[in-house]
């Protein structure tokens, strides 16, 4: 039987990159994040002092790169021209600066490019923004992952600062992401926006493993027919 393409959207904090590495970890599955390909690209062009800004910059620094993702026991090893950035592309600048740089048409379609070579022969889980509605709109299984901006700026505390509380940093933290859902959801090139026939699952409240078993039990039926 043909591996199946599992695609999952949503907004920043959601929970995507954690529920696909953990859905293709248990399905034996390539997990293609597409939020670390745009984080590299802008990591690149912050050591290169290219402008945020400029497109046809940008695409001509990701049409001169190399970006590698190489599954791992705790996630993808993030490549880039060869160097292992996978830590510094989750620090707060290049995350501001991955937001910017993917609201770029030309970049975008780059991207999807790769992305869709990447994903060719399936047996990938991918998440991202525009996954479902335009790199893969052929997807056997579309998951569009929703929780509420104070879920998801608590999570991004959580992460930062473990079991810490700082009413100031987690009312940053909600604006930055009420800033970059404003950004996703009105930029011209693949808005962030649920396929109309994606199934939604909103993870305010349930835990990370409840999530998963959701979106195996969608994949076991898809599977099934």
């Amino acid at each position: 039987m043909r591996k199946l393409i599992i695609a999952i959207d949503g907004p920043a904090g959601a929970g995507k990159s954690t529920i696909a590495q953990r859905v293709a970890r248990r399905l034996g599955y390539t997990n293609l994040e597409s939020g670390a390909m745009y984080r590299a690209l802008a990591l690149l062009a912050l050591a290169r002092n290219v402008s945020l800004d400029d497109e046809a910059q940008l695409l001509s620094l990701a049409q001169g790169s190399r970006i590698e993702l190489q599954p791992g026991a705790d996630g993808n090893r993030v490549l880039l021209d060869g160097e292992d950035v996978s830590q510094r592309i989750r620090q707060a600048d290049v995350t501001e600066a991955a937001s910017r740089v993917s609201v770029h048409p030309r970049v975008r379609q780059w991207m999807v490019d790769r992305q869709r070579e990447m994903g060719a022969e399936g047996g990938v889980v991918m998440e991202g923004r525009d996954i479902g509605t335009k790199v893969f709109p052929h997807a056997e299984v579309k998951i569009f992952l929703e929780a509420s901006p104070e879920v998801r700026a608590m999570r991004r505390l959580q992460q930062q600062n473990g079991d810490r509380t700082d009413a100031a940093a987690l009312q940053a933290i909600a604006e930055e992401i009420r800033q970059r859902d404003q950004r996703d959801r009105t930029r011209a090139a693949s808005p962030l926006v649920a396929a109309p026939d994606a199934v939604t699952l909103d993870s305010s409240a349930l835990s990370i493993e409840r999530v998963v078993e959701q979106v195996l039990e969608l994949v076991q039926s898809k599977m099934g027919r």
